[in-house]
């Protein structure tokens, strides 16, 4: 006797000794994307109702007056009508206590209620917190550490996030299920400017107050106890879709312990000389006075003349032009026409460029210029290779304190840096006449003025990409401002090479190119930000003694600062700590290692035992933002790589292809795909956002259009499914919530599948907790164990390579299409027959055994993608000596050798056409589903012959048939049947006797007619002149066997057609 654990056990080793189903992922081979990634598709899905036609096997008909009859279902509907169906029993479960089972299983499947109770019990059982002490030491091949990718405190979860979470907690179930050390680490981001900007609105909205008039004190408790308010709501959504995240782990970014990591770090590479303070150009939000970093940049495409309205200017702004005046040369009457889209910055012009090169110019390099405003300002004329000389005049205004090219223009010729924008966006003291005017107001009136001196030339539409702040949506500026500087250029250089050199894999792999060329081209990162809600900078300026240039210093306090200042400057140092905070990506760079307590990491069990982590998974748009800071940064302060993989998803967009915007409508809250939304409420909640009038109409329509009956309840199992079964979609997935819709049904198809096997066993059944390998399979029991084998195979693989979409496929069409389709059906007729015979009832138990594990393996199988679901029906299978206190820590399955039947499978594909032939056959000439007509079947093959004619009760089952019969090779068609043609060897025949087969003989006429002409494209193909000369001997080969195989079908399709006439006449 084998028993299942040690086969599956040995095989489980074999596996991993092979390398196959190893506890760490390994990366996918470029390119890899399995053509079934739709095979997953809701089950409503074109592919799958045509799935579900040809796999679908007709029940057998039960005698009169039986439960299924004809006369049982209209006593039943005749019943229904009189009362309503009983509602699903209503389970109260404490917090935190496990869901009383003993009650009878719903009817109908009720996400709500399946989903409910599950998450708070697993928390209280400690399964998704591992105990550090004992996980040190453990072999990375072993242990999987994850840490979220922490989102906005400010918001709540939106689509993109979900499949974040989907994807996260997939490889974390499957690892732990995997026998691994697994700690997923949650956590928020304390999101700088975001939720500054919104609690200033609130505190301007109610109160009238700005964060001046309170100070910054009082500013920051009004802030810290918004966020004890609302900070609530990510970790309700992440409840919501089943994340078994560590929460008693849970860190935020302005946490103390994160706080102490932040404020070290800085210390640590300003002592390094990698931080410094200098002057330059950033990225500036003159609404919000604060640096910007790339990210919080929005670039908006203007095609032509286009007026804006941004915040804290009453006009209408002019952008989409291109100006262009003249500059004088001085004591000549020459002039250079020069264009800019910005004309008010020509108040910090200090030159004009032209390409060395240029004949044109060439005479004017070096001379001097006019400017009209300031005829004191020394201006001349340069030449520099950055010049386009057929772009425009091939002049270019130089003003090196308001562009970026200009700086590094500036720079390299020495010329004078004149910012005349103050904080606000006003223009300064160094714009002459025109100071105190908002820089749009200076857009006009300089325009004018130059028209007064007839320097004005034109002005032209013009198309152009403009950069919007993201969140107050102010023109953004290229701004002069002392700030806090980093150096990444070695740290870098470090990351390139640890991709390079295989130590960190970026799966999918096209994302290399990507990396090499951010990292290769870094730039000097600006990390201060103008903000009062974040890590306040731990820098100190020296105030006394007075210095000749800013000197300052750092400290984790002003006492330690002081102590650093004395010691360099003497006795009486007075010192101010910068007011400035870094940037919010600046604290998410550290969170692999600030989450376990780094700095101190002496005698710390979560650092040692879980730093560094395995795996990062987010979007692809942080590639850069976030993932390279965090590598960099981890090289920096601790010497290593913070994980060994770094997987990146696909961005969610709508189903049409568009980005997920409010103003189109199309944003999707994940809660309500879960619970489900009217198309009223939709309406509804774009009222409460900050939507001008017109973008909510524009959102209505495309609401009404997307969801004209709102979003139906699909509960988180089946939204995390359908994500799940997107992913292989590339760059982008094209998110259809019909779709998701359709997994729902897959989640009902599962409950009523499961429930209906469990009738299957008695009350005191069982199971041994092993299955004998020598026992009396039925075919059927020898085929589905092989292809339960290969489903197991297919999903560790799938998740070992980070092909989710594999993984949904394989269980989805195992669990449909073949475990309900075919076994379930197969195996009623033994349980029918069951108190026949002391021989029926050991068929039956070893078919019980079986449907047992199939369930139980099904369970296990797709928890990782439906975790509430599986929990609900692995709790409510009988008993087992290895089931488990809950499927979390229930061992994943891995394929058995011993199951695995190629010949089994070999027949079961030609049975299952044959059958698809029968049913095809029946529908089209009209037959009811309930008919059981007699039929044949002829095959030319021996060995085809021999294994038939022993499945001849099965091909019945499956395809709807009454008796099968099968033929001789050579043997006659019978009388009063009718032929169709299942491949070139293989015939079947139906018995139709009176019946009208005139449609089906129109049907098969026009099967002859395109046989015909297939047959005629080969001969005309083979008969083309210079066709054995200029064909290769292969695609002759291949064309004749070809024409030989139409040939063949045309024949039995016409004397198929004989024969209907026959059976007419």
């Amino acid at each position: 006797m084998v028993a299942l654990q040690l086969d599956e056990l040995l095989s489980a080793l074999s596996c991993r000794r092979n390398g196959l189903a190893t506890g760490r992922p390994s990366a996918a081979p470029a390119g890899a994307a399995p053509a079934a990634a739709d095979a997953a598709a809701a089950e409503g899905g074109k592919k799958d109702k045509k799935k579900e036609k040809e796999a679908k096997v007709v029940k057998e008909k039960p005698k009169w007056g039986e439960p299924g009859s004809g006369k049982a279902n209209k006593e039943a509907k005749a019943k229904s009508k009189a009362a309503p169906a009983p509602a699903a029993p209503v389970v109260v479960t404490p917090e935190g206590e496990k869901k009383d089972m003993s009650i009878d299983m719903a009817t109908v499947y009720d996400p709500k209620a399946v989903e409910a109770a599950w998450s708070a019990w697993w928390e209280k059982k400690g399964f998704f917190t591992p105990d550090a002490k004992t996980a040190k030491g453990t072999a990375e091949s072993k242990r999987f550490i994850m840490v979220i990718p922490p989102p906005n405190v400010t918001g709540s979860l939106h689509i993109g996030h979900t499949l974040t979470g989907a994807i996260e907690d997939a490889l974390t179930r499957w690892h732990r299920m995997c026998g691994d050390v697994t700690l997923w680490v949650p956590g928020t981001d304390h999101a700088g400017i975001a939720t500054q900007s919104v609690v200033e609105r609130l505190l301007y909205k109610n109160e009238k107050l700005t964060r001046h008039d309170l100070g910054r004190e009082k500013f920051l408790e009004r802030v810290w106890a918004w966020k004890e308010k609302n900070g609530n709501r990510i970790k309700h959504q992440l409840h919501k879709i089943a994340s078994s995240t560590d929460w008693t782990r849970e860190r935020f970014t302005m946490d103390p312990m994160l706080n102490r990591a932040v404020v070290e770090a800085f210390i640590r590479f300003h002592d390094q000389g990698l931080i410094y303070r200098d002057n330059r150009l950033v990225n500036w939000c003159p609404h919000l006075r604060t640096a910007l970093s790339d990210l919080e940049v929005d670039h908006e495409e203007i095609h032509g003349i286009t007026y804006l309205t941004i915040p804290g200017y009453d006009q209408k702004v002019e952008v989409g032009v291109m100006c262009e005046f003249k500059y004088k040369l001085k004591g000549s009457n020459d002039a250079l026409t020069v264009a800019t889209t910005r004309i008010e910055t020509m108040l910090g012009d200090v030159a004009v460029c032209v390409h060395p090169e240029d004949d044109r110019y060439k005479k004017f390099v070096g001379k001097e210029l006019e400017h009209p405003f300031f005829p004191n300002r020394k201006m001349t004329v340069i030449a520099d290779p950055m010049v386009d000389r057929e772009f425009g005049t091939g002049c270019v205004k130089i003003t090196p304190a308001h562009d970026f090219n200009d700086f590094k223009c500036g720079q390299r010729h020495s010329l004078e840096m004149i910012s005349i924008f103050g904080d606000d966006g006003h223009i300064n003291k160094a714009g002459g006449q025109f100071e105190g005017q908002h820089r749009y107001e200076a857009r006009r009136t300089v325009e004018e003025e130059l028209k007064k001196v007839g320097l004005w030339v034109q002005k032209k539409p013009h198309d152009m990409s403009l950069g919007l702040c993201s969140r107050s949506k102010d023109i953004v500026e290229p701004f002069m401002k002392p700030q806090w500087w980093m150096n990444c250029k070695d740290l870098a250089d470090k990351s390139v090479k640890a991709v390079r050199e295989g130590d960190l894999t970026i799966v999918p792999e096209f994302h290399h190119a990507t990396w090499y060329r951010w990292l290769e081209n870094i730039q000097e990162w600006c990390i201060s930000r103008q903000l009062w809600w974040g890590h306040r900078i731990p820098a100190y300026k020296v105030v006394k003694p007075a210095q000749e240039k800013e000197v300052w210093f750092t400290g984790k306090s002003m006492e330690e600062a002081v102590k650093k200042a004395e010691a360099k400057l003497g006795k009486g140092v007075v010192l101010e700590q910068d007011e400035d905070v870094l940037d919010t990506w600046f604290s998410s760079g550290l969170f692999p290692f600030s989450v376990f307590g780094w700095p101190d990491t002496e005698g710390n069990d979560d650092f040692n035992a879980f730093f560094p982590t395995s795996l990062l998974e987010t979007g692809h748009d942080i590639l850069f933002f976030w993932v390279a800071r965090m590598v960099m940064m981890s090289i920096g302060l601790t010497g290593k790589l913070p994980f060994h993989t770094v997987y990146l998803h696909a961005m969610v967009r709508d189903a049409h292809g568009r980005k997920m915007s409010k103003s189109l409508g199309n944003v999707i809250d994940p809660i309500e795909v879960i619970e489900g939304i009217s198309l009223e409420d939709l309406h509804k909640k774009l009222l409460e956002g900050n939507l001008p009038e017109k973008e909510v109409e524009k959102a209505k329509k495309g609401q009404a259009a997307d969801y004209p009956e709102g979003i139906p309840e699909c509960g988180a199992d089946a939204l995390r499914f359908g994500l799940l079964a997107y992913t292989l979609q590339g760059k982008n997935v094209n998110l259809d919530i019909n779709r998701v819709a359709g997994y729902r049904r897959f989640c009902n198809k599962v409950w009523q599948a499961t429930g209906f096997g469990l009738k299957y066993f008695s009350k005191d059944y069982k199971f041994s907790g092993s299955l004998r390998l020598d026992a009396k399979f039925a075919w059927e029991d020898r085929w589905i164990l092989s292809r339960l084998a290969a489903c197991a195979e297919k999903a560790n693989l799938a998740f070992e390579k980070y092909e989710f979409a594999n993984a949904t496929t394989a269980t989805h069409s195992f669990f449909l299409y073949e475990l309900c389709d075919i076994y379930v059906e197969l195996l009623k007729p033994r349980f029918y027959a069951e108190a026949e015979s002391d021989e029926a009832k050991e068929d039956c138990a070893v078919a019980r055994d079986v449907l047992y594990i199939c369930l139980e393996w099904s369970m296990r199988l797709m928890h990782p993608l439906l975790p509430y679901l599986t929990e609900e029906l692995y709790q409510r299978l009988p008993p087992s000596p290895t089931k488990c206190e809950s499927i979390v820590v229930a061992p994943y399955p891995t394929k058995v050798l011993g199951w695995m039947n190629f010949s089994v499978e070999k027949e079961m594909e030609v049975v299952s056409e044959i059958s698809q032939r029968f049913r095809s056959q029946k529908t089209s000439i009209g037959l009811s589903p309930g008919a059981r007509p007699k039929g044949f079947v002829r095959h030319q093959d021996p060995e085809q012959f021999k294994s038939l004619s022993k499945l001849e009760t099965r091909i019945g089952r499956m395809a709807g048939m009454g008796e099968i019969k099968v033929l001789a090779a050579d043997a006659p068609q019978p009388a009063g049947t009718l032929q169709d043609v299942v491949n070139d060897k293989c015939l079947i025949f139906t018995e139709v006797a009176g019946l009208d087969l005139s449609q089906e003989l129109i049907k098969l006429e026009k099967k002859v007619i395109s046989a015909e002409k297939m047959v005629k494209s080969y001969e005309d193909k083979m008969a083309a002149p210079g066709y054995e000369e200029k064909v290769p001997a292969p695609v002759r080969e291949q064309n004749a066997q070809k024409h030989q195989t139409s040939q063949k079908e045309l024949e039995e399709l016409r004397r198929a057609v004989a024969n209907i006439k026959e059976a007419m006449a």
